[in-house]
């Protein structure tokens, strides 16, 4: 059953352009991940310091998995670190 991944990260003005290429980078390497579907990037309009990530997976174990590959614990380990917090996720299900 198809999944959607909810990935929230609030990030200072200052360090925005550091973080989009970073985005760019997960979102390219998850667009070859066996189980993904689709994904978009949100920005806040109210608060513009806080993105939202939707990601649409053919399954939660096809998720899990990208989630904990290597590849990509590296380069979230690098927007966590420029974020100074842990990004939070939550998972869907279609009902």
């Amino acid at each position: 059953m198809a999944v959607k991944i909810i990935i929230k990260r609030t990030v200072a003005k200052e360090k925005e352009a550091e973080l989009l290429p970073l985005l760019v980078q997960l979102r390219a390497l998850a667009t070859a991940q066996p189980g993904y579907i689709s994904g978009e990037t949100l920005r806040n309009i109210d608060n513009p310091e806080e993105y939202l990530v939707i990601s649409t997976w053919q399954s939660l174990e096809d998720w899990e998995k990208w989630a904990d590959s290597k590849q990509r614990a590296e380069i979230q380990d690098k927007i966590d670190a420029l974020l100074g917090e842990k990004t939070q996720y939550a998972r869907y299900l279609y009902g």
